[in-house]
């Protein structure tokens, strides 16, 4: 038998980190690929929002997208938004990223640097908290441009600033896509001002879109920002794989190397991992380390087991249960009791507070502070959810 060289281990379960096969994702690539290409030649088409759990892969799909871009010659930026954060700076920095991605093959470099101005100004426009926590600042080489993009008001900023920028990109035949990871995180009125911005530059015509990444109640708070937002954009929800595809991201690495799997070994796999992308990876790598040849069977899977949920206790789900408060442990505890038989189904909030024996206006505070911290969300009125998978099992072998 040949061994398994730990040396060699394919997989990658790390926080936004490409697995070696990005399985399960195929049909996103190829309709965004569509969209760039439809844009890029000038017709009409709606930005990009993904949405789901935590460990589902949506920052490693946005990423994935945004190379999509990239390989096409567009201009593309990226931020991570944080609550109460203004969006603006953050905004500014991924724009004049854009802009550089474009800069470089423009031939009329005074338009180049006009467009900067732009986004300098846009930038400079903000309020001493607006710049609160923003490292970045905007590029000293080329002057800010008076009276564009520097309002003050996000709104018609946003639209000047997109245009200015949309219009360089045609200049080469190309688009510019603003790539935004947890885009739940924006404040209202930024959100708010954000959607004007994007249904603006989407009349006008102009090759520029938004690709954002939130956890499942972003696409309520999108619609409850702007009432057409419903229409502004493709929505997808990034799910758990099939089996199918949970076989393939565990097959196709292994098979690089020399490695295969046991049927066993694959049905115990899914078992434990339910198919969502980072337990795959977890339990793919902690497997492999623990097999001591090819084929993997089920016995290693099962020896490795432990190690997997280890790894998983400390950084997955541990380092996000030290962030809440007691009280908000409690409210986590309690959803965690409610939702036994599966730890990922839904709660009624009335309940938590009935097994708290608390009234359930009182517990708001804790509630709001898990949703602020992206521990729960709030699947419909009156109920809510774990954003992670598997967290109520977590919470009901941990106490203390």
């Amino acid at each position: 038998m040949l061994a398994v060289d730990p040396v060699r281990n394919p997989y990658a379960p790390g926080a936004g980190q490409r697995p070696p096969e990005l399985a399960g994702r195929d049909r996103e690539l190829e309709q965004f690929d569509i969209t760039l290409e439809r844009v890029a030649h000038g017709r009409p088409e709606r930005s990009l929002v993904l949405s789901g759990l935590r460990g589902v892969g949506k920052t490693v799909l946005l990423n994935a997208l945004r190379s999509r871009a990239v390989q096409r010659a567009w201009g593309t930026g990226k931020l991570e938004a944080r609550p109460d954060q203004s969006v603006r700076v953050p905004l500014a920095q991924a724009v004049h990223a854009a802009v550089r991605d474009l800069g470089h093959r423009h031939r009329d470099q005074e338009r180049v640097d006009h467009t900067q101005g732009v986004v300098k100004s846009f930038a400079l426009s903000t309020t001493a908290a607006d710049r609160s926590g923003h490292r970045w600042h905007p590029p000293m080489d080329v002057a800010a441009v008076k009276s564009r993009a520097d309002s003050g008001d996000l709104e018609l900023d946003l639209v000047e600033l997109f245009s200015d920028v949309a219009d360089l990109a045609t200049d080469l035949g190309v688009g510019v896509a603003v790539f935004i990871d947890e885009m739940q995180d924006i404040s209202a009125p930024d959100l708010s001002a954000l959607c004007a911005a994007c249904h603006e530059i989407s009349q006008q015509g102009n090759p520029l879109i938004v690709v954002g990444a939130g956890l499942p109640h972003l696409p309520a708070a999108l619609s409850s920002s702007k009432s057409y937002a419903e229409r502004l954009f493709h929505y997808r929800v990034v799910d758990r794989l099939s089996r199918g595809d949970s076989d393939r991201a565990l097959l196709i690495p292994a098979s690089t190397e020399g490695v295969g799997y046991e049927a066993a070994a694959l049905d115990e796999l899914y078992r434990l991992t339910e198919g969502y992308p980072y337990f795959v990876q977890a339990y793919g790598k902690a497997t492999w380390d623990a097999s001591p040849a090819t084929p993997i069977r089920q016995a290693d899977v099962l020896e490795a087991a432990p190690l997997a949920e280890g790894e998983l206790a400390i950084g997955f789900f541990g380092s996000r249960f030290e962030r809440a408060t007691p009280a908000e442990r409690d409210y986590m505890r309690a959803m965690a009791d409610l939702g036994s038989v599966t730890s990922d189904a839904p709660v009624l909030t009335a309940d938590v507070a009935a097994s708290l024996g608390r009234k359930p206006q009182s517990l708001s505070p804790a509630r709001d502070g898990l949703i602020k911290k992206g521990l729960v969300f709030a699947e419909d009125r009156g109920v809510v959810r774990f954003t992670v998978p598997h967290f109520g099992q977590f919470l009901r072998t941990r106490r203390g």
